[in-house]
């Protein structure tokens, strides 16, 4: 198995990796996944006969111990490829919830963990993320039977990506120095980072190993305390990664583990009166309600990445094999189930034609299949209400009078799964529905423009500005252009590039905060000034 360790392996948005070779090229590990090389070294089989043998934890993780939820409440977890029961997890309500944060603030307050030392806090970090790779094919597993993820991309991405995001946060800790401003002669100013003391994290059912990497890995380096409330139908990886913590010596009540319903959790949590920040990735409208229950609250600090309509602009002068191959990487992976996905392909006309045609025959290489299949590059929907929602959406683009390439039904009825195969549009235009709002699944609309002017407009033209790329030869036109597109991250003749050394997170409604990188430490810590008169 390719782990972090085994490959100078970094990990890109939402989990892709690159793999660098002598010459410190990135290449996509989903484009050889795509041609058919997997990125495990099990076999379908082996794969089987060890997630008939897992064990999974279904409880609540509440100072330092699983526990059932206070009622008793169960919520069964299904795999969405098979549709078969897959555990009974601890609903948690309300009591939990408060019970939980009432440990994480008597945690914080005590200063086992705040006032613990950063090389401390690094080597609980460190050992941590050793646990998980340890343990990496477990969480593959129970990622893949959760989410419904093909096993290459959980070996391949998703594990390893939490792993190193988890030890590069523990890594930091002792490498971010504070400060002494210039003052006069007589008077020294501290300027020092403090914790922000509890915190509630919701992440979403698309990335959750990943995603709550990113948000742990930080938050506990700066010494809060953290309330995780995992998706209600994706919370498997995360009840499992709360043990390890303890395991490495993360002290009881400084990582809660919450499972439960997202409408009434979510707000309890953000409306709670003894949580000072909040960390939501997920969809605009929630985003917007979380904000609303901080100004109703105490002002907590709310920091969302939420959705996102990506532009993927191809000029006739780009390599067009390679913009090809991403384009559909870039709306295919993960189902297309990405708020990064580059679902506006923006192509210059005089080449429209003829790159539709190279999209569609990459497209083939994105068929969904059986997950447990190292060869499978994309799995099903999430479930049936996403399955619907990407439906409808297909419909809107028929009615629109868009041309359709694809979008069969569900094309493994007997698998008990929910699976689309990929969806091109042409004949798109940006006002057009299927243009302005976020699909999520697997649907690319592809637009036509003329000029360099009218493909930055174009871009632009979205209530979102989370991700997007450029292709182009013409290395001036290509930076340009970037410098006018209003997006969080930007490729330039590449797609989902990054590694957790850079900020992720969007302009406009596509957020506010950042995910990785140093710049992740500002939203979990205070900066505070001491001004001392000699």
């Amino acid at each position: 198995m390719h782990y972090a360790n085994d490959l100078d392996v970094e990990y890109i948005l939402h989990s892709s990796i690159l793999y660098r070779d002598d010459n410190n090229n990135a290449i996509a590990a989903a484009y050889t996944a795509a041609m058919g090389e997997a990125m495990t070294d099990k076999t379908k089989a082996q794969w089987q006969t060890m997630a008939d043998k897992l064990k999974i934890e279904a409880r609540a993780f509440i100072n330092g111990h699983y526990v059932d939820a206070h009622d008793g409440a169960t919520r069964t977890c299904y795999n969405p490829a098979t549709g078969t029961k897959l555990a009974d997890v601890a609903n948690c309500g309300i009591d939990d919830a408060d019970r939980a944060v009432q440990g994480a603030r008597d945690a914080f307050e005590s200063g086992i963990w705040s006032k613990r030392s950063p090389d401390a806090r690094r080597a609980v970090m460190v050992r941590w993320a050793q646990l998980l790779e340890d343990n990496a094919d477990e969480l593959a597993l129970l990622e893949t039977l959760d989410v419904g993820k093909p096993i290459r991309d959980t070996t391949g991405s998703d594990v390893p990506g939490a792993i190193r995001t988890i030890r590069w946060s523990g890594e930091a800790i002792d490498k971010i120095y504070e400060q002494v401003a210039p003052t006069s002669h007589d008077t020294i100013g501290l300027v020092t980072r403090i914790p922000l003391g509890v915190v509630a994290a919701i992440v979403p059912w698309n990335f959750p190993l990943s995603t709550t990497a990113w948000k742990l890995g930080p938050a506990l380096a700066s010494g809060n305390s953290v309330i995780l409330k995992p998706a209600s139908n994706t919370p498997l990886t995360a009840i499992r990664i709360a043990g390890l913590a303890k395991e490495a010596g993360l002290p009881d009540g400084v990582l809660q583990v919450l499972p439960g319903p997202g409408s009434s959790m979510g707000a309890h949590l953000a409306t709670h009166m003894d949580i000072d920040g909040l960390t939501f990735t997920g969809s605009t409208p929630i985003g917007k309600k979380l904000l609303e229950y901080s100004g109703q609250s105490n002002l907590k600090r709310v920091f969302n990445e939420l959705g996102g309509k990506s532009p993927n602009i191809v000029f006739a002068d780009a390599d067009l094999e390679k913009a090809a191959e991403a384009a559909a990487m870039a709306c295919f992976y993960n189902g297309g189930q990405t708020c990064t996905a580059g679902t506006r392909l923006i192509v210059e006309e005089s080449i429209h034609d003829r790159f539709v045609d190279m999209v569609i025959e990459a497209a083939k290489a994105w068929q969904p299949g059986d997950i447990m299949d190292p060869a499978t590059a994309m799995g099903p929907m999430i479930d049936q209400g996403q399955y619907d929602t990407v439906k409808d959406y297909i419909a809107i683009g028929d009615s629109e009078g868009c041309t359709r390439y694809g979008g069969d039904s569900n094309i493994f009825p007997e698998s008990g799964g929910l699976f689309l195969e990929p969806v091109i549009f042409t004949g798109v235009d940006n006002s057009m529905r299927i243009a302005q709002e976020e699909v999520f699944g697997p649907v690319l609309a592809v637009i036509p423009f003329k000029t360099k002017e009218e493909a930055i407009n174009i871009a632009n033209d979205s209530i979102y500005g989370l991700g997007g790329a450029i292709w182009s030869r013409d290395i001036s036109n290509a930076l340009s252009v970037a410098e006018e597109i209003r997006v969080g991250t930007l490729g330039v003749n590449n797609y989902f590039g990054g590694d957790i050394t850079v900020p992720f997170g969007g302009f406009k409604q596509s957020g506010n905060g950042r995910d990785k990188s140093i710049h992740a430490f500002d939203d979990y810590t205070e900066l505070k000034t001491t001004w001392i008169e000699l």
